[in-house]
């Protein structure tokens, strides 16, 4: 039987722009009817990975996610005395392991790859190691240079995955599932209108601001949902069940505590989670946004929100069989439960 952790997080915002669309408009989904704001995915799970709360939890087992390996191999080989026709040329043979390269026509870009390569330590050290023994002078054949392998311990691989079009067998399917992040209330996008003033205009002849400018902006509970399956996390961690717990604990105060970095500076909208619930079982996965179809009126959004959560958990579980009955809640609003509880469960 497959093992999940499910978490399910309502985190109240402030005016904040934290994930925002192609012309600067924070990110928007419509549901049940009316518009919310929303945090995407992707953005949520650059800003775990990426946070100090991974680095301490997980230390040397983060990935990196790069198109410009070669730009370093090349870096390398130049400094190392090389002709940099030579080093481009070796370059590109390691590069070229980890994806299909821009052309090599293009002199700016012909080192990179056409896709990020998420790369383990493992792989870094590896390529490390290649290019140390081509400055030593060894001649590496082709089958030297194969530097990818499936037998790592990148824990943000393990979780989230990876794709490698050039060679599938050391792809990983993700043990993590991170829904959009939606706010249980209903949202309009507000408009801030701002000037910036010149501080050496005197005034005595023009009396207008130095900049004028707008930026949009938006504030709600968020609700967060995430689901890990524990066995496959372990799995794809060579089976080491100490990681694995250690990278659990670190995604779920990640997402208690992190947050996307768009537009800090400006709103200063840093949050912690209100509320977690987690739940873990082997019944399928289930999201509870359903309780959020209906928008949470005005009023106290935050516990609004838990109540409607409650609830709906309450009636899944009556309809369908009780996930977890030892589950684990953290309520800062009732003054119930703590974030260390809440992780020593999920680090079980």
């Amino acid at each position: 039987m497959t093992t999940f952790l499910q978490l399910h997080l309502l985190t109240a915002y402030p005016p904040s722009n934290l994930n925002r669309d192609d012309t600067g408009r924070p990110k928007t989904a419509r549901f049940g009817g009316s518009e919310r704001l929303r945090i995407s995915s992707q953005s949520l799970k650059r800003a775990f990975r990426t946070s100090e709360v991974f680095a301490q939890h997980i230390g040397d087992h983060i990935g990196t996610r790069t198109k410009r390996m070669g730009e370093e191999v090349f870096k390398r080989l130049v400094a190392a005395g090389w002709k940099e026709n030579k080093a481009t040329d070796q370059a590109r043979a390691i590069a070229g392991q980890f994806g299909e390269l821009e052309s090599e026509k293009d002199e700016k870009r012909r080192l990179l790859t056409r896709q990020l390569a998420h790369l383990s330590p493992e792989e870094i050290a590896a390529v490390d190691s290649l290019v140390d023994r081509l400055i030593a002078g060894e001649e590496l054949d082709e089958d030297a240079l194969k530097v990818l392998t499936g037998d790592h311990k990148a824990a943000d691989i393990g979780m989230f995955g990876r794709m490698l079009a050039a060679d599938p067998l050391y792809n990983r399917d993700a043990a993590v599932q991170v829904a959009h992040a939606i706010t249980t209330n209903r949202v309009i996008v507000e408009d801030d209108y701002f000037t910036a003033v010149d501080d050496l205009n005197r005034g005595d002849e023009d009396r207008g601001a130095g900049h004028v400018g707008e930026a949009e902006f938006g504030a709600g509970v968020f609700y967060l949902y995430i689901c890990i399956d524990q066995d496959l996390l372990a799995r794809n961690l060579g089976g080491d069940k100490t990681l694995a717990s250690a990278s659990r604990t670190a995604l779920v105060e990640a997402a208690a505590t992190v947050a996307p970095r768009g537009k800090q500076a400006s709103f200063a909208s840093r949050a912690h989670a209100s509320y977690i619930l987690v739940e873990r079982g082997d019944r399928q996965p289930r999201s509870l946004a359903a309780a959020f179809l209906d928008a949470v009126p005005a009023g106290d959004h935050v516990m609004l929100s838990i109540d409607r959560l409650r609830d709906t958990r309450k009636k899944f579980d009556d309809a369908y069989g009780v996930v977890d009955e030892t589950a684990v809640e953290m309520s800062v609003p009732e003054g119930k439960g703590t974030l260390a509880e809440v992780l020593e469960y999920v680090g079980r």
